[in-house]
This record gives C-alpha cells, sequence and structure tokens, in this order.
C-alpha cells in the first residue's frame, strides 16, 4: 500500500521519530477516510479536491496551524508518490499553505523556576521523588526534548567532563552540558536507583517505580504536577522548559548559533523564534520604565 511504503520511507530514509511517523500516518488516514467517504478515488484527486477536503476542516473549526499541518503532511506524501512513480501528478504543488499569527513559545518565569529547583523540598530517601526532581533539573537544565530525555542511558552521562549524549532526530547525536548541582543530583538519583529492588533494571536513566523505561505521559504528569506550583497558565508541558531554557540563556547574553546547537535544530530559523521573546520583554521593560512609553 502506498502509505506503508511512505511510512517505511519516513521511518528508514528520513529517520523520522516515532512521534512524527504516527503524526503523518494519522494526517494520511484522515485524508484517505475523507476521500472515501465522498465516493472519491484516489486516482481522482486533483488540486480541487484537495482545496475541498480542507475547506471541510475549516467549516469544522479546524484552526489554520492544523490545516497546515495537514498540508505539509500531504506535500511530503504526494512529493513522495511522484518521486516513486506511484502518480504522475503532484496535486499539492497548487495548494498553499494559510496564513497564521505568528506564536511566541510559551515559557515559565526564569525566577520563578529557579526558585523551584533551589527551595524544592526533595525527600533524599524517596525514590520517586528524587527521580521527578531529576526529570525537572535535565528538562530545564538541558532544553532536551521529551523523547531525548527518555532516550538517555546512564552511560549516556560523562561525569568527568560533565556533559550528556544526547539522540535527537533522524538519529543525530549531540553532546550537551550539564552544571555540577545537576550532576550531584543525577548521581545521588542513581544511587537510590541502584538501591531499589527492581525485578527488571533497565539501564535508562529516567524510569517508572517499577524500574521499566519511563514513558511521555509520565514526564508529562511530573512537568504539570511542578509548574502547577509555581503558574497558572493552562501550557505546562516538558516542551515549555524547552522554551524557557533557550530564552533564558538568549536574556543572559548567549549567541544564537550557541542556542541552535544546544537545542540541535537543524537551521538557524527555528532557534530565531526565541528572540521574538527577548524583543517583547525588552518592550515591556521600555514602557514600563521610559517615562514618554
Amino acid at each position: 500500500m502506498n502509505k506503508d511504503r511512505f511510512l517505511g520511507f519516513l521511518k528508514f530514509e528520513k529517520r523520522y521519530s516515532p512521534h512524527t511517523i504516527t503524526a503523518y500516518a494519522l494526517e494520511i488516514d484522515t485524508f484517505l477516510n475523507f476521500l472515501e467517504e465522498e465516493g472519491i478515488t484516489f486516482e481522482e484527486v486533483d488540486h480541487r479536491i484537495v482545496r475541498h477536503y480542507l475547506a471541510t476542516m475549516k467549516d469544522a473549526g479546524k484552526e489554520a496551524s492544523s490545516i497546515n499541518r495537514s498540508i505539509s503532511s500531504l506535500r511530503s506524501f504526494y512529493k513522495f508518490l511522484v518521486r516513486e512513480g506511484l502518480v504522475a501528478t503532484n496535486p499539492m504543488l497548487l495548494v498553499k499553505a494559510l496564513k497564521t499569527a505568528k506564536r511566541l513559545p510559551v515559557v515559565v518565569e526564569e525566577a520563578k523556576m529557579i526558585q523551584l529547583l533551589e527551595e524544592g523540598c526533595v525527600d533524599p530517601d524517596n525514590f520517586v521523588e528524587m527521580r521527578n526532581f531529576v526529570v525537572l533539573e535535565l528538562l530545564f537544565g538541558t532544553g532536551i526534548r521529551l523523547a531525548e530525555l527518555l532516550a538517555i542511558r546512564e552511560k549516556d552521562i560523562d561525569t568527568y567532563n560533565k556533559k550528556v549524549l544526547i539522540f535527537g532526530k533522524r538519529g543525530k547525536e549531540r553532546y550537551v552540558p550539564i552544571h555540577q548541582t545537576l550532576l550531584s543530583k543525577i548521581q545521588d538519583y542513581l544511587k537510590l536507583k541502584y538501591a531499589q529492588d527492581f525485578p527488571n533494571k533497565s539501564s535508562y536513566l529516567i524510569v517508572t517505580k517499577e524500574g521499566k523505561q519511563a514513558y511521555p505521559k509520565l514526564v508529562r504528569e511530573i512537568v504539570q504536577a511542578y509548574l502547577g506550583q509555581i503558574t497558572s497558565q493552562k501550557k505546562r508541558s516538558p516542551h515549555v522548559l524547552r522554551h524557557t531554557f533557550a530564552t533564558a540563556l538568549l536574556n543572559n547574553g548567549a549567541d544564537l548559533n550557541a542556542i541552535k546547537e544546544l537545542l540541535g535544530h537543524a537551521g538557524l530559523a527555528a532557534t530565531q523564534v526565541y528572540t521574538h521573546n527577548s524583543v517583547e520583554r525588552l518592550k515591556s521593560i521600555y514602557k514600563q520604565a521610559h517615562p514618554k512609553a
């Protein structure tokens, strides 16, 4: 089936993450279901039918960003089909993405985050509490993605050089430095982890209370619980800590290219979004402090 071949291409040639592949599969399945419900064969699809599909999404209340995700997925899908000779023409060539308002990354106030980490009460003998705190420290201290956190193994921690090996998107590796406080927390956590009577001991750094590799929902719940102590904002995901990490570095004078490398971005454009947060902060300060503002 064409879809399965495309997903195989994303996995083995593009080396996309399982999460990304699942998202592509969902978008394509939704499109194929639409065609079936409309009684349209795949061979009949042209740009007009695609536009009709996107219009039904808009009528259903989908936001422009969601519609653009579908457009992006279908573009990649049809580009692959044309390359493989599975279709003669690409209907996506005449389909344009919708204009969307630029959204600034959601961050947590730096001072509150530091206070939470410095004043957080953790029982040094409680494995779950120590693990949860290390999760928070790692996400804010390195800016890594959720999937990257879950992929860290004990052997990836270089205690001598104070860095951690990160396996990023598409299998790309990078080293991210870790400060002494974070390193000490990790070492204390590992001692406690070794002391647990787990039925199955995992080599992954972050594990469940049964000793198995941690999973995304667990980390999200940990982060939401901690951030709920310092902010009432709706968005309290692990990615918010990634944004907070990058914004804090920029506000404290870090070079944009250095931030790009730390975050594992392929290009500088993805990193430049954080400059908008910095500009907005300066505008706010100017408005409050300048007598003519």
